[in-house]
C-alpha cells in the first residue's frame, strides 16, 4: 500500500504502453498518477487517474506537481503525429520540469529512415517523410531540454510492439484477433525478412530501469527485445499455439499507395512501409552492457498476449 509521502510517478498516456509501465510501478508498489484526456482509465485500486491536456503547459504542469519522475507514452492519433506530438511534447517537458521531475519518453525507431545494418543509437536522424520527421523532431526537442538544463531527461526506444491492449500494431488485431478467429493474419512488406519486435511488457520495464539509473540520463537507449526473426516465424508461432494452420495476406503495394490518398493512416503507414519491406533490426547491446538484458522470449509473450485477446474476445460476447 502506498501512502502521499512516497514518491510520485506520473504516466502521460493511457495507451498500451503507458498502461504497461503502470502496471510495472504498481507491482513494484509504486504511488502512480495515470494522465489521458478523459480523466477515465481502467486502472487498479490506489491509481490515481486525471483529466488534462498534454499539449497545455498549464494544464501539465497541474498533474505533474509533486511527481519525482514523469513518463511520457502519450500519442495522438497515428497518421496526425505532424500536428500533434510536438504541442504534446513541449506540454510534458514544462510540467516535468516545473515539477524537478526526470522525464523518460517512450520512443520507436522512425527517426532512423531506411538503414542498411543494426539500428543503434549512434545513428543520424534521416527521417522519410512528416511522420518520421516528426519522431525525429520532438526526440530532439527533449534531448536539447536536457542539455539546457531544463529538465532531465532519457529516451527509450523500441520496435514495433505487441502484447496486452495492443491493437493498431503491427503484431495487434491484424495477426492475433484474426488468428484467433480463423482468419488470415494480415502483413505488411516482406515476410521473410528479419524484424525485430518488442513484447509490450519488455518496453515498460525498460522505461522503468531508465526511470531509476541516473546514467541513463541525456541519452538515447534501445530496450531490450526477445530474438530478431521473420515476422513469418513470428506469426507461425501465433497460428502454432492457436492450434490452426497459419495463413497470411499481404496486400500488394499499389492498394496501399491508392488507400494514402485518402486515409492519414494510411500516408503514415505508406511512409514507413520500408521498414517491412528489408530487414529491421534494432540492436540492444548499449543497454544490456549497461542495464543487463533479459527480455521475454517470444513464445511465452505470444502465449501471455494470446490469454489477453482471448479474454477479450469472452467478454465481448
Amino acid at each position: 500500500m502506498t501512502n502521499s509521502q512516497d514518491p510520485l510517478f506520473v504516466i502521460f498516456g493511457t495507451g498500451p504502453l503507458g498502461l504497461a509501465v503502470m502496471r510495472r510501478l504498481v507491482a513494484t508498489g509504486k504511488r502512480v498518477r495515470i494522465v489521458n484526456r478523459s480523466g477515465q482509465a481502467e486502472v487498479p485500486e490506489g491509481v490515481e487517474v486525471i483529466g488534462a491536456n498534454a499539449a497545455d503547459p498549464v494544464s501539465a504542469r497541474r498533474v505533474c506537481e509533486g511527481a519525482a519522475v514523469v513518463f511520457h507514452c502519450a500519442s495522438g492519433a497515428y497518421g496526425r503525429w505532424p500536428q500533434t506530438l510536438p504541442a504534446i511534447m513541449n506540454g510534458i517537458i514544462d510540467g516535468a520540469a516545473a515539477a524537478g521531475a526526470k522525464l523518460i519518453y517512450g520512443d520507436n525507431l522512425y527517426m532512423y529512415g531506411p538503414v542498411s545494418g543494426p539500428l543503434t543509437e549512434d545513428l543520424p536522424n534521416r527521417p522519410v517523410g512528416p511522420t518520421t520527421g516528426v519522431r525525429a523532431q520532438v526526440a530532439t526537442t527533449l534531448m536539447d531540454a536536457h542539455s539546457n538544463s531544463k529538465v532531465r531527461a532519457t529516451i527509450g526506444r523500441a520496435s514495433d510492439f505487441y502484447g496486452p491492449l495492443v491493437h493498431q500494431s503491427k503484431l495487434g488485431d491484424g495477426v492475433f484477433t484474426r488468428a484467433l478467429s480463423g482468419r488470415p493474419a494480415q502483413v505488411l512488406g516482406d515476410p521473410d525478412a528479419p524484424h525485430t519486435y518488442t513484447f509490450i511488457d519488455d518496453f515498460a520495464a525498460g522505461l522503468v530501469t531508465l526511470a531509476e539509473r541516473e546514467e541513463a540520463l541525456g541519452q538515447v537507449w534501445h530496450i531490450p527485445s526477445a530474438e530478431t526473426i521473420s515476422t513469418r516465424r513470428f506469426i507461425e508461432t501465433v497460428f502454432q499455439q492457436v492450434g490452426t494452420p497459419m495463413r497470411l495476406q499481404a496486400p500488394p503495394k499499389l492498394a496501399i499507395t491508392l488507400l494514402a490518398v485518402f486515409s492519414p493512416f494510411m500516408r503514415a503507414a505508406k511512409e514507413t512501409l520500408y521498414q517491412s519491406e528489408r530487414p529491421f533490426v534494432m540492436d540492444h547491446s548499449k543497454y544490456a552492457r549497461t542495464f543487463g538484458s533479459s527480455p521475454t522470449p517470444h513464445g511465452q509473450a505470444i502465449a501471455e498476449t494470446l490469454k489477453w485477446f482471448r479474454q477479450q474476445s469472452s467478454t465481448s460476447r
